[in-house]
């Protein structure tokens, strides 16, 4: 079980750091249709920033759970990496209330499913 979830844990991370690459450094056109936004809307600058902050806080979600497997260590672990995944599937629900109804699915479930694995090995 633990393989299974550094597994998922790691799927988790790695899609973050590439939602912050889109966010980031992706072009309008990719970032337009990713993100449901017209791209009249997605090429004005104080947009390009919005995105670029937004990647910001995945880049730095994804960033920490990788980080929090390599420095922290049994039950510390278990939490600060709970913790995150709370985060995720929490800012994913508003998400999907506000801006695209995908969002859940796409950046929710797999956090979702990563934490409940991970409460089966804290319980």
């Amino acid at each position: 079980m633990q393989l299974i979830l550094t597994i998922l844990i790691y799927v988790v991370a790695i899609e973050h750091l590439g939602i912050m690459s889109l966010e980031m450094w992706g072009n309008s056109a990719t970032q337009a249709k990713a993100f449901g936004m017209s791209l009249d809307f997605v090429r004005r600058p104080e947009a390009q920033v919005a995105l670029a902050n937004q990647g910001i806080y995945n880049g730095m979600l994804g960033l920490s759970l990788i980080i929090f497997q390599w420095l922290l260590a049994g039950h510390a672990q278990l939490v600060a990496t709970a913790v995150l995944l709370l985060f995720i599937v929490i800012v994913a629900i508003y998400g999907s209330c506000t801006a695209k109804k995908e969002i859940l699915w796409l950046q929710g479930m797999p956090a979702l499913v990563t934490l409940l694995v991970l409460l089966t090995l804290i319980v």
